[in-house]
């Protein structure tokens, strides 16, 4: 079996010093496209695997990063996990997985052990944990470099990738306007996610924007889960005149609202139009496929780490949403 190769090896076959290569296996600055390119050759023709160990004692870093979540969506997980990984790799960091609860009392001590312990190099939160002032305050006062996903209080403080929620939320309430549906439903996401109260905003702006009045009766409350969907679905049906349209505030919950119609032999959408917001996989799993907002999660995740460890200097990037109309959303029924 031939053994690991050394940067040693890369550095000579590469034609340059030990510290060049380290520098582009660092992603750092000041090294020549045509030196970077040939180092990168020989470190894939190699196959060589720099030490974390060797690179935390040689730069005091870790390399090591850890993406703080606690979301009851598994798709919205998954999608962040995976376009933060990805990106992660790409720069030469470990990305650390770490569930956490929003609401504990010992959350920030909690995370500052985690930093202790992992000698992490930076964070990336996720929502609601970007929501958690006392966290903020503790890594403000620790020092350690955070980027946040989709903030929704101190937009402005720190390091932060986002998207226009109330904007989104009003594209989508105007699609339906524009089928012609006027009691048009919304069920909300827990109150300790501000995307939640953003998006119900954008909901109320759109209808203001129509002339059409709020009914609060319409306003159901969930918490992003399928099962929270379909109870909220069962109130709203129950009401007379029931909605002929639900905006559920994400696709899980807009799945639970199609289950309950399925159920209860409601078709749709020629009785009842149903979208949802994420555009996650599950909206094209479920019949009839949802119209829901893209929200761009693997990038936003990508950004953020980019952001982090990127070496660019800025400290805001903002993607742009997209209305996907597909079947679960028509006309309003007649009469």
């Amino acid at each position: 079996m031939s053994s690991r190769p050394t940067i040693k090896e890369v550095s000579k076959i590469a034609g340059v010093s030990f510290k060049t290569v380290s520098r582009v296996l660092n992603n750092e600055k000041h090294v020549s496209e045509e030196t970077r390119r040939r180092v990168e050759e020989v470190v894939q023709r190699l196959n060589f695997r720099p030490s974390h160990a060797a690179r935390t004692l040689a730069g005091r870093r870790s390399f090591q990063v850890a993406l703080l979540y606690d979301n009851p969506s598994p798709y919205y997980v998954y999608h962040v996990q995976t376009g933060a990984q990805q990106r992660c790799s790409a720069l030469g960091y470990r990305l650390l997985l770490q569930p956490v609860d929003v609401l504990s009392d010992d959350l920030a001590s909690n995370v500052l052990a985690l930093i202790d312990e992992a000698h992490l190099d930076g964070l990336i939160l996720s929502p609601p944990v970007t929501e958690a002032p006392a966290l903020l305050d503790a890594l403000d006062r620790r020092g350690l470099p955070y980027v946040r996903i989709a903030p929704g209080v101190r937009k402005d403080s720190g390091m932060a990738s986002t998207m226009d929620d109330v904007a989104a939320a009003r594209a989508l309430t105007r699609h339906l306007i524009d089928l012609g549906h006027r009691a048009i439903a919304f069920i909300r996401g827990p109150e300790t996610h501000v995307s939640s109260s953003d998006r119900l905003e954008g909901y109320r702006q759109e209808l203001a924007a129509h002339g059409i009045a709020f009914d609060p009766r319409l306003v159901v409350a969930g918490d992003y889960s399928f099962r929270s969907g379909g109870e909220a679905t069962r109130a709203l049906l129950e009401l007379s005149p029931r909605p002929t349209a639900i905006f559920a505030g994400n696709d899980d919950m807009a799945a639970g609202a199609l289950a309950v119609a399925h159920e209860l032999d409601i078709d749709v959408p020629g009785a009842l139009s149903i979208a949802g917001f994420d555009d996650s996989d599950l909206a094209q799993a479920v019949w009839p496929p949802l119209t829901t907002i893209r929200q761009p999660v693997r990038e936003l995740a990508d950004a953020a780490v980019e952001l982090l460890l990127g070496g660019s200097g800025e400290t805001q990037v903002s993607l742009e949403h997209e209305l996907i109309v597909r079947k679960s959303t028509g006309p309003a029924p007649k009469g």
